[in-house]
């Protein structure tokens, strides 16, 4: 795939996101107090050249060119788990694999360095994710780094979906939340929408992790029944769903956003990516975006 469409179809995924008013996140019109829609809008810009050159760079590079390019224009940390995500699908999607592009990843995965590791600690350090916590195995505050990337994202993997993403050849990016898009958008959906119902159905099979960080596994796992509970009545679909989803969406906001599904967020993007990639490809994008 040309370098040039790799890059945009991780900036267009970021747009995308941010621009569907999925229930808990930042969006056009509901702000947190440190994040703004604006912000993710510069974010999504800011990954561009770093994602460009993401299939002939090492993983870690990227990830830590695209946050330092990042932390250029913005403040606060608005990408690190969608750039964690699109680091090594932008690399897959820069080198093919004969059985497409989740088996491309796998390969990427497999060549993971300790170097990748330290640069990706590097990153994480400056973007300064809320709810990080602390860490008694290969803690990234730590002054020495000696195991890989993949090493890292295993011992994280029970505490971080997006590091569990590493562990399992992105499993819920590809077999849940790519896999419901496309299911959406080939039913003839508003691509809207089916952002939206793909973010719910994540969550309503995946605890978000950010939250359960924050507030425990327990509350996590009950915003995600009720994502179910959305879901059944129809989410974004049905005018029954929309208004049960507009009571969840105010149910889960607070001034400190403790309940922001923030991993779903980014499992979205890296979902609108492999749809953009390998799904529908950019040559139809103009047919998505007038399904908005």
């Amino acid at each position: 795939m040309e370098l040039d469409r790799i890059a945009q179809a991780a900036q267009l995924a970021c747009l995308l996101e941010v621009s569907a008013d999925k229930p808990g996140n930042v969006t056009w019109g509901k702000a947190f107090w440190d994040a703004r829609y604006v912000d993710f809008m510069t974010s999504a810009v800011a990954i561009g050249p770093a994602l460009r050159d993401a299939p002939h760079r090492p993983v870690g590079e990227t990830i830590l060119r695209a946050i330092r390019d990042t932390k250029r224009f913005v403040r606060t940390n608005t990408n690190l788990g969608m750039v964690l995500l699109l680091s090594p699908l932008a690399k897959a999607a820069g080198n093919p694999h004969p059985e497409g592009l989740q088996a491309s990843v796998r390969d990427v995965l497999s060549e993971l360095c300790v170097q990748d590791a330290r640069r990706a600690f590097e990153a994480i350090r400056l973007a300064a994710p809320g709810g990080l916590g602390d860490s008694s195995v290969h803690d990234v505050r730590a002054p020495q780094v000696h195991v890989t990337l993949l090493e890292a994202m295993r011992a994280a993997q029970s505490r971080d979906a997006v590091a569990r993403e590493y562990v399992t050849d992105f499993a819920i990016t590809f077999d849940i939340g790519y896999a419901a898009l496309r299911r959406f958008v080939d039913q003839g959906h508003r691509f809207s929408g089916a952002v939206v119902q793909t973010a719910l159905t994540i969550l309503s099979k995946v605890p978000d992790t950010l939250i359960a960080r924050k507030e425990g596994l327990a509350t996590a796992r009950a915003v995600s029944e009720q994502a179910a509970q959305v879901l059944e009545d129809g989410g974004a679909f049905t005018p029954r769903g929309r208004g049960a989803l507009r009571e969840f969406d105010q149910a889960i906001r607070d001034e400190e956003h403790r309940l922001n599904p923030g991993t779903t967020a980014d499992l979205t993007t890296a979902s609108i990516f492999v749809l953009l990639v390998e799904g529908y490809g950019l040559k139809r994008f103009p047919d998505l975006l007038a399904r908005w």
